[in-house]
Order: structure tokens, then C-alpha cells, then sequence
């Protein structure tokens, strides 16, 4: 049985009602702000009770956390190429540090992956995102993770490889960590290095601030938009699930993929 009434804030969010007039207008109202910003977030998306819920369950999770620490340009190039000027955005390093949480150590019960098994929640994504049909990872440790970031963590700018992400903020970080973007700053068509290089060397001027409380639902068009997680300050950590969907059925990150982000290949 589908039932995530203790989670979704139906009487805010009814998407469990999605031919509603009020369900209508939240799609609509997500296509319209990811079109013109390429983001959207939904505040307050899951209910207050349910986020403690969910903070308490991710405080036991990140233990099991693998930790990465690694340098890395912003399009995750394997080999860069040194004949490329210093100061090329594929020669420009950035810094990723984090705990991931594979979706195998999460437990069943656990918030963002009830979400992640609810086709209620699905049928509203896809719906958001414009899409025919989504289909759930079929990656047993990528699906729906976890990722813990402490004192001095970061996730360096990057452009993602997918299309799009779809992420649950479960705790904001004492101070920092809040998520930094620059919609649009390429296209499909141009690859706009100098507008890259800017922002990379530090341009603030089209940099726009994505800060979300948690129970925050938000959707995101990575591929094409850089973004970052800046460094996290202080005791308290930041703490997130990326809910992976994908436009063909059986998706899965590479062994290599694996390695590197949870120590470890599915079994």
C-alpha cells in the first residue's frame, strides 16, 4: 500500500490528488520556476513530525557513511588535458569532500526512501519535470543515498551528467552548505568556458542561492547549470538524499562509479 500520509503535507503538497485543480497548479507552478531559473524547491514538503523523524534516522545512517575526499574539474573529466591553458575550466581543479550513505545501509522505514518507493511521489515528478515516464534506479546502492557533510566539507562546482536531480533536505548545516547555482551558464550548444572561468575564479554576480530548510523537496536541471555545496562550518552537519529517477529503466552508476563514491560495488 502506497501511503505516505505521515510524511507529505497532502494539505499543502496534494499530490496524492493529482487531478485537483490545486495539484495542477503545483505542477504547473514547478515546470514554470524550473523553465525560467532551472530550480524549484518545495518547502515544508514533508510534515514537521516527519522531519524529526528523519533527522534522528539520518544521525544513526551517517555512521555508515564512506567518505570521499578528492580534486576533480567541474565536468568530472577523467583525464584532463595539460596542453589546455592554466587557466581553461577543464584544467581548473575544485575540491569534493563528503559522506555518502548507500541505499542498501538505509533502512527500509528510513523518510527518503519511502518517498523514493511511492509511486504517488513518482507520478508527481515526472509530471514536474515534463517527462512521459520516470523510472526508479535500478542501482542498489545509488537509488535514493544519503550524503553527510562535517566540518570542512564541500562538493566542488560541477555540472551534473544527468539531466536533472531530485533531492530531500533532511538537516542544514550549522553555518555554510547552503546550495550555490548559476542557472544556464552553458547550453547545448556552447560550452560558454568564459563564463565558466568567471564564475570558477571566484564572480559572484550571477551566482543565486538555493538555501532550504529541511523537509525541502526539490527539483533541479543540473546538466547545464553549475552549482556547489560551499564549504560547512561548525558541529552540526549538512544532510541530504538525491532521489534518482531516470528516462529508461535499468539505470546503474558504473563499478567505477561505485568504487569511488561508497568503497564499494554492487553485489
Amino acid at each position: 500500500m502506497d501511503s505516505i500520509a505521515d510524511l507529505v503535507d497532502f494539505d499543502r503538497y496534494p499530490v496524492n490528488d493529482p487531478e485537483s485543480a490545486e495539484a495542477r497548479a503545483l505542477v504547473e507552478r514547478c515546470r514554470d520556476e524550473l523553465r525560467a531559473d532551472g530550480a524549484v524547491k518545495l518547502e515544508g514538503f514533508l510534515r514537521r513530525d516527519a522531519v524529526e523523524r528523519l533527522v534522528a534516522q539520518a544521525n544513526e545512517a551517517a555512521q555508515h557513511g564512506y567518505p570521499n575526499d578528492e580534486q576533480h574539474n567541474c565536468y568530472f573529466d577523467d583525464d584532463v588535458d595539460d596542453s589546455l591553458p592554466e587557466d581553461h575550466p577543464r584544467r581548473i581543479l575544485v575540491r569534493s569532500a563528503q559522506k555518502a550513505v548507500a541505499m542498501d545501509l538505509l533502512p527500509s522505514g528510513f523518510g527518503a526512501r519511502r518517498l523514493y518507493d511511492s509511486d504517488t511521489i513518482t507520478r508527481f515528478v515526472t509530471a514536474a519535470l515534463e517527462k512521459d515516464v520516470l523510472y526508479p534506479s535500478a542501482d542498489p546502492l545509488d537509488g535514493c543515498n544519503m550524503t553527510v557533510y562535517e566540518q570542512g566539507d564541500e562538493l566542488g562546482w560541477h555540472f551534473d551528467q544527468s539531466e536533472f536531480s531530485v533531492t530531500l533536505m533532511i538537516q542544514r548545516a550549522e553555518r555554510g552548505g547552503d546550495f550555490e547555482y548559476v542557472p544556464m551558464v552553458r547550453t547545448p550548444d556552447d560550452e560558454r568556458y568564459d563564463d565558466v572561468r568567471a564564475v570558477l575564479l571566484g564572480q559572484r554576480e550571477r551566482v543565486k542561492l538555493l538555501a532550504s530548510e529541511p523537509g525541502t523537496l526539490a527539483f533541479f536541471r543540473g546538466r547545464y547549470s553549475l552549482h556547489r555545496v560551499p564549504p560547512v562550518e561548525g558541529d552540526t552537519p549538512r544532510m541530504n538524499s538525491v532521489l534518482t529517477y531516470a528516462v529508461e529503466p535499468g539505470h546503474v552508476l558504473s563499478p567505477m562509479a561505485q568504487q569511488m563514491y561508497y568503497g564499494r560495488t554492487a553485489k
